[in-house]
């Protein structure tokens, strides 16, 4: 007898109903189709060839689980409709009586919900940042390295990239380790993946270890030739080192293997920009390129509007330290005007002159080129008469400099928290530091500065590590870590224990002077190089005792002057006040403070002479009394280091 439609539609029900028992027996998909190689018992790794569409994860769980999972479920569903059949009459008079009650009962849901939302909206939050860094590395990293190597494994597209490639969030760390889950069969290129994974993950100096055998072949990555964990300028051997180096070519740090890693201010970069997020190691690289150029014997700007960055750079001979915001605009002119003297004489001189005839190097430590900018901008505005220019000559003057090169020998080392085209005057001047040093940055910092080296490497937390890009390649490095001590201690011997005369600086001899100071001034800076016929000063440095032991000679209390018996009127008055005194004026610490400096006392003057390196150097003698000169008290005042003040405005 033939089957008729209704038995085939039974007959398929059944086969389907049975199927579909032995697959949620079996863990597998409920529509039958096999898409990843996991089994009953293991977890699969991959997607299966001519899988199309997404591949969920319960794909790539072992069957048993998802058994468990289902008879849990099926288990809670028919426990909850018991229970639902059992108290059906009770929920229908609990109806009831909410809606007897409707008005509190909505209360009651109303500040429920809120407290729900809240809830969940603390929690959303909450997720979101905890997750954020793997997010941001299966983003930026897992995800553009999985469509680089399926292919060459052979995988399929779908298959979910954190099954096979386990990378960790500090995998750029130098003890990390990434391991990748190999296909069994193989059938792929060590060498191909091994430079995929070496580029797409931006790694320097690894191994790679494979290990095809068993049931589970995988490789391991692994850093071998990395930077030192430290680099110590106390080391003898680095200490060697560093004054082996060329005046033109600081040592920065140690690369891969140890290596020695250095920019030519002459042949490769004049200038450089260091960019780096708070606690990055901003002044520690200044303060390595800083201390070894002062020990050959150039002279160093420090323009510090933080007035702390640098305290082991004061009173180091050749360093002049400027932090008050007019005395950097004043000194940053008086740099432009060298500048320009020195072009000229650079084209006097020719091509086969010696560079050392221009005169000797400058390198100016701009630190904090953010909030430095905005102060300049501002302080001109305030300053400016009618007729000036809107943009403060100060920044002219520095952008200028940047453009010189390095045929007039003036270098920039600027430092930036967030070097964008806007805080450095256009992306035009940005483009004048060839060689950038990046620690502690964010992706958009390195897209932004570094958009030539693809893929950014994954920034660290270690201590003193940096990334050196020059040439269209970064080095990671080990900054060379100078205490405060070593730095100045390295700063002042070598080439700089001579002071300018050493340098080849020429300073404007003025009358009766004691001991001629070794950083000129700023307002007389351009004057004093812009005249070739001076001859170097000779330096006679005076005894520390004329400083620190001489007592002033003024009295505690005025003597009264004799009177003339015959003429009572003509006897002058006690202590009379002398006329205020002009800058170039040469005064005591008493007359200083009376007429220039009365916010500080005779007492803070004399405990800074004897303990202040930076004080002024005496000018003149008036019988035991040391003269100064009233500029350079006001300049000293001005800069000198003081506690903050929580706001950077300039009233």
């Amino acid at each position: 007898m033939a089957q008729t439609k209704f038995d085939k539609q039974v007959e398929n029900d059944a086969e389907s109903l049975v199927f579909g028992i032995g697959r949620v027996l079996a863990g597998r998909d409920l529509d039958g189709v096999k898409r990843t190689d996991a089994t009953f018992w293991r977890s699969g790794t991959r997607v299966l060839p001519k899988v199309e569409g997404k591949v969920r994860r319960r794909s790539y769980k072992p069957g048993w689980r998802r058994l468990s999972f289902r008879l849990a479920l099926g288990a809670g569903v028919a426990e909850t409709g018991y229970l639902s059949t059992r108290d059906l009459d009770a929920t229908v008079q609990t109806v009831q009586e909410l809606w007897e009650n409707r008005e509190t009962a909505l209360a009651a849901l109303e500040s429920g919900g809120i407290g729900a939302a809240s809830v969940l909206t603390v929690g959303s939050a909450a997720y979101m940042v905890l997750t954020r860094e793997r997010r941001e590395l299966m983003r930026e990293w897992v995800g553009p390295l999985h469509d680089a190597l399926h292919r060459p494994l052979g995988l399929a597209e779908q298959t979910e990239p954190r099954r096979y490639l386990h990378i960790p969030k500090n995998f750029s760390d130098d003890d990390a380790e990434i391991r990748i889950d190999l296909p069994r069969q193989l059938g792929f290129s060590r060498e191909v993946v091994a430079d995929l994974i070496t580029q797409k993950l931006a790694l320097q100096g690894v191994t790679f270890s494979w290990h095809p055998e068993g049931r589970k072949p995988y490789v391991l990555v692994k850093k071998t030739r990395k930077p030192p964990a430290k680099a110590l300028f106390k080391d003898p051997k680095t200490r060697e080192l560093v004054a082996k180096a060329k005046e033109s070519a600081p040592i920065i740090g140690f690369g891969a293997g140890g290596g020695i890693v250095s920019v030519d201010l002459d042949a490769e970069s004049p200038h450089i920009l260091v960019n780096a997020s708070t606690g990055g190691g901003k002044s520690v690289t200044l303060r390595c390129i800083a201390s070894q150029m002062l020990h050959h014997g150039s002279h160093v700007f420090v323009l510090d509007t933080k007035r702390i960055s640098h305290p082991w750079a004061r009173g180091v001979p050749n360093v002049t330290y400027c932090a008050d915001i007019a005395d950097i605009h004043d000194q940053l002119i008086a740099l432009g005007m060298e500048g320009r003297r020195r072009t000229r004489v650079a084209d006097e001189l020719g091509i086969g002159a010696d560079p050392k005839a221009i005169g000797p190097r400058l390198l100016i430590l701009l630190e904090e080129v953010n909030a430095t900018m905005k102060q300049l901008a501002r302080y001109w505005e305030k300053t400016r008469e009618s007729g000036d220019p809107k943009v403060s000559p100060a920044i002219d003057a520095l952008n200028e400099i940047l453009y010189m090169g390095r045929q007039v020998r003036l270098h920039v080392l600027l430092v930036a928290q967030s070097a964008t085209a806007r805080a450095l005057g256009g992306p035009e001047v940005r483009e004048q530091f060839s060689t950038r040093i990046l620690a502690r940055y964010s992706v958009n910092a390195w897209r932004m500065l570094a958009p030539e080296v693809h893929p950014a490497p994954k920034s660290t937390k270690h201590h003193g590590r940096a990334q050196v890009v020059s040439g269209g390649s970064a080095r990671e490095t080990q900054i060379l870590f100078f205490t405060e001590a070593e730095a100045r201690e390295w700063a002042s011997t070598g080439a700089a224990a001579t002071g300018l005369q050493s340098a080849g600086l020429p300073v404007k001899p003025g009358p009766a002077v004691l001991h001629q100071p070794a950083v000129p001034p700023a307002d007389s800076l351009a004057d004093a190089w812009s005249d070739p016929a001076l001859p170097p000063a000779t330096l006679d440095p005076a005894p520390a005792a004329d400083v620190d032991v001489l007592a002033d000679a003024w009295n505690t209390k005025p003597e009264a002057p004799a009177a003339d018996p015959g003429n009572p009127a003509a006897t002058p008055p006690v202590n009379p006040a002398p006329a205020p005194a002009d800058d170039d004026q040469a005064v005591g610490l008493r007359e200083a403070h009376q007429y220039h400096l009365p916010d500080i006392t005779v007492a803070a003057l004399r405990y800074a002479r004897a303990n202040d390196r930076t004080f002024p150097k005496p000018v003149e003698k008036r019988g035991a009394e040391l003269l100064y000169r009233a500029g350079d008290l006001k300049r000293w005042a001005r800069n000198r280091p003081r506690a903050a003040t929580g706001t950077t405005d300039l009233d």
